[in-house]
């Protein structure tokens, strides 16, 4: 009976991989449009689907990075600049997708474009921070998305959206888990209602990668920033080696991090070209194996894990 098992599962697992293996044909006809390609995930795709012959729509924030991946890269690729979080910005962006694609229409969006600092525990933010990040990470994200569905309608094509496993659960204060959160929300209730129109949305959720969006400077000077202008009342319910433990922690966070940032990408891709793309990639073992289990647990169990080694106020009830 046992050994049964294991053949019917063994069939299984090689009909999964063999149907996940099918790729789809005449991908050089085919346009992708992906915004943040400065550097990180948005850049490495860039340049994977130039190598596989795809038309690739490389969106920048600045020309710098514009120019120096069209060093990189074959004479199919193009640049645009845009601001996702500027909605002008993103309607001529648009504009000029619409005149390059043509009657073809997009194939795919890969909404990459995203930021992480500004971040601090919540008690020491205002709104306007949360804003800052939603701007981009998800209404940025929408606005880019239904701007451009009247192209992806016409090609029947494929939508990326970039989450985080920080979308599954919030281990991390401040607006960068509410964005993904969001993103997560936003991608479910888009494919249900693509469906009819034959197009396929799917989420990347990364683990912990290195990528220029979690710069620790930047981040480590907003929370040294932040502190110092803290009411005094706050400061005290805190305390000091509060304020000490948290900094010091990014240090910690970031170096367990992947800097195998093609782990990603390569979900990306797949979402891209495969013939039955998955609805969600988790990408990362830490993802795998830690984040997505966790999220799963009852969650006085999941609370006590995410606060372990967490600093601890000067004044909190016994």
């Amino acid at each position: 009976m046992f050994l049964l098992l294991l053949a019917v599962l063994g069939v299984i697992l090689l009909y999964r991989w063999y149907r996940q293996s099918q790729i789809l044909e005449n991908l050089t006809d085919k346009y992708v449009f992906i915004t943040g390609c400065d550097s990180g995930f948005g850049n490495l795709l860039a340049k994977q689907l130039d190598r596989r012959g795809m038309k690739v729509l490389a969106a920048f924030l600045t020309q710098n990075g514009a120019e120096n991946l069209k060093k990189e890269t074959s004479s199919r690729l193009q640049t645009v600049i845009v601001d996702v979080s500027d909605s002008q910005s993103v309607t001529s962006a648009a504009e000029w997708v619409s005149k390059t694609v043509g009657d073809k229409g997009l194939w795919g969006l890969v909404n990459n474009a995203g930021i992480a600092v500004p971040a601090a525990p919540n008690g020491w933010l205002k709104k306007e921070v949360y804003l800052k990040i939603l701007n981009v990470n998800l209404l940025g994200l929408i606005d880019v998305t239904l701007t451009l569905l009247p192209l992806i309608r016409r090609a029947r094509g494929r939508i990326v959206n970039v989450a985080s496993i920080l979308g599954r659960i919030a281990l991390l204060p401040g607006g960068y888990c509410v964005s993904k959160f969001g993103v997560e929300a936003f991608s479910d209730s888009l494919r249900r209602e693509l469906l009819d129109f034959g197009i396929n949305v799917s989420v990347i959720e990364p683990g912990g990668f290195n990528t220029s969006i979690a710069n620790e400077s930047a981040l480590k000077k907003f929370i040294e920033e932040t502190w110092e202008s803290l009411p005094a009342e706050t400061k005290n319910s805190y305390g000091e080696q509060y304020f000490q433990k948290f900094t010091g922690g990014v240090d910690t966070m970031s170096s367990l991090w992947s800097s195998k940032i093609s782990t990603v990408t390569d979900c990306m891709e797949h979402a891209l070209t495969a013939c039955y793309p998955w609805t969600r990639y988790s990408a990362g073992w830490d993802a795998k194996l830690l984040y997505i289990p966790l999220s799963y647990l009852p969650t006085f169990i999941s609370d006590f894990v995410a606060v372990l080694g967490a600093p601890k106020p000067a004044h909190r009830t016994p």
